[in-house]
């Protein structure tokens, strides 16, 4: 199973004790994935529009609560009217859905009711990769009026969602972990919240002890390339100039360096008596490199 679908699951399984939150929820399972029309005869019919057991079960649950049908047969024995009044989706007579028009804002006025809005919203057209492999969450909206009402409500918990457009549909959605993570909170998918922070944490670790390791691997290769150049230039003088013609400081810190190819200046520096510091190693090494350079310039080694 998906990452998102065990989201999906959690959210199908949390329903709010208050029945202002429960026509919420439901609205946004009119809004998304629930068809609503009317017969030659004048009677209204409702289409769910997605095979989802998630969508159906949170559908025929949350009927239950508010409107005591339990079932499909019920459902199909019932005059749909009263609930699409409670829904508040009625505007002059008229479906406010056929329409175009938004969940009617009396639904959403409340903090509890647009979070219980969100989550049906998610169960019906949402989705988001898995947080091992990278940050995206989505719900895909059929038109620009549904797409700023939804993005509203998610803005109103300091989420900054974004939308964009795939053909005919119309994308909100979020990239920020930090972002997913508090929009699972805000629709109350706990579980998943922590799966995802767990993830995270271990992603984090992992970049930040890969980052540490790939500059210590820099470090060491530096270090190893400045030592080999060292040398060389040390090497050179020996050969073309003479290490016992050089000033007693240089001398000395050739010999070091010779009989420690590998050290670090800081343990170059432990060698001398009194220890030297690492500026004052790194000085002396330049004075060399730079005699060597001046040696090669001599004898047309440039």
């Amino acid at each position: 199973m998906s990452f998102s679908a065990i989201v999906k699951e959690e959210m199908s399984e949390v329903i709010s004790s208050a029945r202002h939150c429960q026509l919420a929820e439901l609205a946004a399972l009119f809004e998304f994935s629930v068809d609503v029309g009317q017969t030659v005869n004048g009677h209204f019919f409702i289409d769910i529009l997605t095979d989802s057991e998630p969508v159906n079960k949170k559908f025929f649950a949350l009927l239950k609560k508010t409107y005591g049908i339990g079932s499909k047969k019920e459902l199909d024995k019932t005059d749909i009217r009263p609930v699409l009044e409670g829904l508040r989706l009625l505007k002059n007579g008229e479906l406010g859905k056929s329409l175009g028009e938004p969940v009617h804002g009396v639904l959403l006025k409340q903090s509890c009711c647009r979070r219980a809005f969100l989550r049906g919203a998610y169960l019906c057209a949402g989705s988001m990769s898995d947080p091992k492999r990278s940050y995206h969450l989505e719900i895909v909206c059929d038109n620009a009026i549904q797409t700023a009402q939804l993005i509203d409500v998610i803005r109103s918990f300091d989420l900054d969602a974004r939308s964009t457009r795939r053909k005919d549909k119309y994308i909100v959605y979020l990239k920020e972990s930090s972002a997913i993570v508090d929009f699972l909170g805000v629709c109350e998918a706990h579980v998943a919240l922590m799966e995802m922070e767990n993830d995270r944490i271990v992603k984090e670790v992992r970049n930040s002890v890969n980052r540490r390791v790939n500059c210590e691997a820099a470090n060491i290769t530096k270090t190893v390339n400045a030592a080999a150049r060292q040398i060389e230039d040390i090497e050179y003088l020996r050969d073309h100039h003479g290490l016992d013609r050089l000033p007693p400081a240089l001398k000395e810190m050739a010999q070091v360096r010779l009989e420690n190819p590998d050290a670090t200046l800081p343990e170059l520096g432990k060698a001398f008596e009194p220890p030297l510091g690492k500026s004052g190693v790194n000085h002396r090494l330049r004075k060399l490199s730079e005699l060597a350079a001046d040696e090669r310039v001599k004898h047309g080694d440039l």
